[in-house]
């Protein structure tokens, strides 16, 4: 049978412009240690590496003896290739132990058990700091072991981590009082045609001490302190009056908002959203307002009235983040959503991963069996660009298409994606 892997390392990584890097200077190769309590593996996969101009390959029989040589020399290697299963020390109380080194390297899964409970020690090992580039099923092969060294990248030293910032509801109310807020713009566009449907608002705090703040750090604060109502109502009161300049100018997008829960407990939200598209003269259907699947309230009488209503009003309704929260299905069949947008966790890197790929390709049949459209956030490389134009997603947003950006940078943005447009859908 053909060997398979999965990769995770953007889970680990977080969101980066992958494309930015397409153009970087050939890297040096990382130095590989390979544990294994099997010596056959271990020489078979020695002459593999070798063979693929892998200059540095060493070899560990047991766990001790890795841990040993990782103690001497805890930045001797780059990557080390870990079996799972051994005697004595197994690979899982092996990286256990070496997440609590100085060993700051990356890791790569071993292991005949079979792919899902890999994905689950993925998962598990990454939490404790470990950077895993991803898992090979036993016998490893030449391309797959090559596709997730590739994925390696020299240790960049970090700076030391800011201090964490403490935000209290009463700045949220200054904050709303004096409109220290601003929304920067990301672009979704047509993954069949290239062309550009539209943004998504995202909000900005401009705090007078710390400077742009990003909504993880304060949108719970807003919720908690009842200052939520106002700071949404400010997003879809710009969003919506840059919307109608960009009509006006003869750029015909949508805009996507997120809303929060305890906006819609609010009786009136619907009726205020409707006169928000008024002002700005822009029709309800290019409003589309995003709801974080985690934080639907199933059939709360308030929120799914206001609900209801937008449809009614032909607002757009979207999922955001679909897959992340517990009762998915539940929420498509009871709410009138049009969009589901697929989380980030289960799109990049999707090709070579056969636990998410399935769970993303399965995401898309259920919004065109329900006639939704389907959103792929967090794209940030050109082979996650080609499997969804492939497996029939409709729309993309992410990095390797565009970062958010001010609203200024909007129409020079599109004049660039028009050039990479065209060689992107050609394909």
């Amino acid at each position: 049978m053909r060997p398979s892997f999965t990769s995770t390392l953007p889970d680990e990584l977080g969101p980066y412009p992958s494309h930015a890097t397409s153009a970087a200077p050939p890297r040096a190769q990382p130095s590989i240690l390979l544990l294994d309590d099997d010596q056959f593996t271990l020489g078979v996969l020695s002459r593999m590496l070798r063979s693929m101009d892998y200059e540095t390959v060493g070899t560990a029989a047991s766990a001790e003896a890795a841990l040993a040589l990782l103690h001497d020399e805890p930045h001797a290697f780059d990557v080390i290739v870990c079996d799972l299963n051994m005697p004595g020390v197994d690979g899982i109380e092996f990286l256990q132990r070496l997440s609590k080194t100085p060993f700051r390297g990356n890791v790569i899964l071993l292991s005949g058990e079979g792919l899902r409970i890999m994905h689950t020690v993925q998962k598990m090992l990454g939490h404790g700091g470990l950077l895993i580039l991803g898992s090979l099923e036993k016998p490893a092969g030449r391309s797959e072991l090559r596709a997730l060294l590739d994925c390696w990248r020299p240790m960049v030293i970090a700076p030391p981590p800011q201090a964490a910032i403490a935000i209290d509801g009463e700045e949220i109310h200054i904050a709303n009082h004096e409109q220290q807020w601003l929304v920067h713009y990301q672009p979704k566009v047509d993954l069949r045609t290239g062309d550009v449907i539209g943004v998504e608002a995202l909000i900005r705090w401009n705090h007078p001490q710390h400077g742009l703040l990003y909504p993880d750090s304060f949108i719970t604060v807003a919720e908690e302190s009842g200052a939520v109502d106002a700071l949404t109502y400010w997003v879809v009161h710009a969003a919506t009056g840059q919307l109608g300049k960009w009509h006006m100018s003869g750029l015909h997008i949508q805009m996507a908002v997120n809303v929060s829960m305890e906006n819609l407990r609010a009786p009136e939200f619907s009726s205020r959203m409707s006169s928000l598209v008024d002002q700005a003269m822009v029709a309800p259907k290019d409003l589309i307002l995003e709801i974080t699947e985690g934080r639907l309230m199933g059939t709360a009488s308030v929120p799914l009235e206001n609900l209801v209503r937008l449809r009614m009003k032909r607002f757009g309704l979207s999922i955001d983040d679909f897959g992340t929260g517990h009762s998915s299905l539940v929420q498509l069949r009871d709410v009138p959503f049009t969009e589901l947008k697929i989380d980030r966790g289960f799109v990049h890197a999707a090709r070579h991963n056969q636990i998410i790929r399935p769970i993303l390709e399965g995401s898309i049949g259920i919004a065109k069996r329900l006639r939704m459209s389907s959103v792929a956030e967090g794209v940030e490389s050109e082979d996650d660009w080609h499997l969804l134009r492939e497996i029939g997603c409709d729309l993309a947003q992410g990095w390797f298409i565009a970062e958010p950006m001010p609203p200024e940078l909007v129409p020079q943005w599109i004049a660039q994606w028009e050039a990479r447009r065209e060689r992107l859908v050609a394909q």
